[in-house]
């Protein structure tokens, strides 16, 4: 079951156009269109899957972030450089507030809060997965929500995470609207995305990994991610590369190519190298890590 959306999931803006079709690599090798707000620039998918019909999309090996064990050497190359980013990100919050009450959304098998209340945070999160969510319990020895629809009745929050997960929200303006309630005011939100303006995503065109439809139901840029900011009264107060994103995505982008295994991973090293240098001049990092205050 599809759904066509007939503005903008994001400004509602009901002026856009077809930009490209993208293949879904992963899964069922279906072709999907993305649209283009002439608004806010966002990309879309479009027509997409509906929220009750997207779960088979995801039921692929693949899919590490649901996984704690390591199955090959891509997937381990994942889980290391996903331990070395959970301490980067515990830095990365300690300075915004000190020891106060963590929200994360999409925690996937808990890593990041477990850490994180390891250093004195106070901890919640949401995972519609339920395999990942029951290895999150199992760590955290505290329940957890599956939706965000879940989170009414609690408290007020300091700080809220969204890490690779706002390009999967159906309800994008419902989940933001009620996450934002729930942050205390001057509270941080912490949004990583992927940005379809980077060079790796320019390089490999409709075989760039991070289009990842239908998964994937957003693609942002830095103007796009500006609208958002402004539709929801925040304040951006840094804007950060994850430089590593840009030599997983090209990795896996080499081997959509059918790259050999051992020159996939030569060339995605060069790539994800390139990509990084140039977005010291362009400001377009092949993901990027946005830090907004709620006013």
């Amino acid at each position: 079951m599809s759904e066509r959306l007939l503005k903008c999931p994001a400004c509602k803006n009901g002026n856009f156009l077809n930009y490209r079709e993208v293949k879904d690599h992963a899964v069922s090798k279906e072709t999907f269109t993305l649209c283009r707000c002439a608004d806010c620039e966002l990309l879309f998918t479009n027509p997409r899957p509906a929220f009750e019909a997207i779960g088979p999309y995801y039921d692929f090996p693949e899919y590490y972030s649901h996984e704690d064990s390591s199955k090959n050497l891509t997937q381990w190359i994942y889980q290391q450089v996903r331990k070395y980013s959970i301490g980067k990100k515990v830095g990365l919050i300690q300075p915004l507030i000190k020891n106060g009450a963590l929200l994360d959304v999409g925690c996937g098998t808990g890593a990041f809060l477990e850490a994180a209340k390891g250093r004195g945070w106070s901890v919640s999160g949401v995972e519609p997965n339920a395999k990942a969510r029951a290895l999150a319990e199992k760590k955290l020895a505290q329940s957890l929500h599956e939706s965000v629809q879940e989170l009414t009745e609690e408290p007020a929050v300091d700080l809220i995470t969204l890490f690779h997960v706002l390009e999967h929200v159906h309800e994008l303006k419902k989940t933001l609207k009620t996450l934002l309630k729930k942050l205390a005011p001057q509270g941080y939100l912490i949004i990583a995305v992927p940005n379809h303006e980077a060079y790796d995503a320019r390089y490999y065109g409709k075989d760039w990994a991070a289009w990842d439809v239908p998964r994937h139901l957003y693609h942002w840029n830095n103007i796009s991610m500006q609208h958002l900011a402004k539709e929801y009264g925040l304040i951006l107060e840094r804007r950060l590369p994850m430089v590593f994103d840009a030599y997983y995505v090209s990795l896996l982008s080499e081997k959509y190519r059918q790259s050999g295994p051992v020159l996939a991973y030569i060339r995605a090293l060069y790539r994800g190298f390139l990509s990084n240098l140039k977005a010291k001049q362009t400001g377009n990092y092949s993901s990027q890590l946005y830090i907004y205050r709620k006013k």
